[in-house]
């Protein structure tokens, strides 16, 4: 658990990757990917795998989940496409890994350590140094980070003194701290809720604290969405592609509607068909089919 106070009238949640910081490309392309495509021998089919993985985690609905239903969700689609079997490909998606995530709520390496040392399950131990190297690959590669999109830094100095801020995020807890903190951004922010301290929904249950409409997500993400709707929150979304403008109109107007309580109805619904917009549901290669 986290020490939390409530200090304002209202509060805002954030999601870091992808919606605070543009990491979502660097991190998924260039630290989950090839430790995929190593991890679970898929370098006869790294071209398809990388597509699939992109889709999942980058180009879709299913845009930011955690990375263990998305390890599945991309195990699956390689399964459907008749170019991996043409290669001779099955992948196997671990049922034990699928039934541990039904059982557990925060999916995260501390979570799964446990599991590993008590069963000594062999996909689930493969399933760890997977994930183990993702996280070292991330740290070596983004390294200090890279900075904010802009106007994210002057809407949380807007926000103070005014509302609560709570960085809601799938994200391990020590890579959050580590990339706010390196950004100067720490101090604008009440709390830190990782993927350690539960899921999204679980972060977000703060709201309960504060009336009616006086809670905000900020997310980049339909996961982001349904966790504010989880806790009858409003949401603002931050658009894949076009984030910047995103963020200039939040610190623009939307954060001035949320403080006077003129967000929710119309306003929000414009929002959620455009962000609806941006992520389709099926991969390129059955659209294009």
């Amino acid at each position: 658990m986290i020490d939390f106070k409530k200090n304002c009238d209202f509060l805002v949640g954030i999601d870091s990757d992808g919606c605070a910081f543009d990491t979502m490309e660097l991190k998924h392309k260039e630290c989950f990917v090839p430790n995929i495509v190593e991890h679970w021998g898929l370098k006869g089919v790294s071209k398809y795998a990388r597509e699939a993985a992109e889709f999942v985690n980058l180009y879709s609905k299913t845009r930011g989940i955690n990375r263990f239903p998305a390890l599945v969700e991309v195990f699956r689609l390689l399964n459907e496409r008749p170019e991996v079997a043409s290669r001779g490909v099955s992948i196997e998606i671990p049922q034990v890994l699928v039934d541990w995530m039904n059982a557990e709520t925060k999916l995260g390496n501390v979570a799964l350590t446990e599991y590993v040392e008590k069963t000594g399950d062999p996909l689930m131990k493969k399933t760890l140094a997977w994930s183990i190297a993702v996280n070292e690959t991330i740290d070596r590669i983004v390294g200090e980070g890279v900075p904010p999109f802009p106007k994210v830094a002057d809407s949380l100095r807007k926000l103070q003194g005014k509302a609560d801020v709570l960085v809601v995020s799938a994200t391990p807890q020590a890579a959050l701290i580590k990339e706010w903190e390196n950004q100067g951004l720490l101090p604008l922010v009440q709390a830190i809720c990782g993927q350690e301290v539960g899921t999204k929904k679980e972060s977000l249950a703060f709201s309960k604290l504060y009336p009616k409409n006086r809670t905000l997500m900020i997310g980049d993400a339909p996961g982001d969405y349904k966790a504010a709707l989880a806790n009858d929150a409003l949401f603002y979304p931050i658009n894949p592609g076009a984030e910047e403008a995103s963020w200039e109109r939040f610190y623009d107007e939307a954060i001035d509607k949320f403080l006077n309580e003129e967000f929710a109805g119309a306003y929000q619904q414009a929002l959620l068909d455009e962000f609806d917009a941006c992520l389709p549901v099926l991969p390129p290669w059955k659209r294009d089919a």
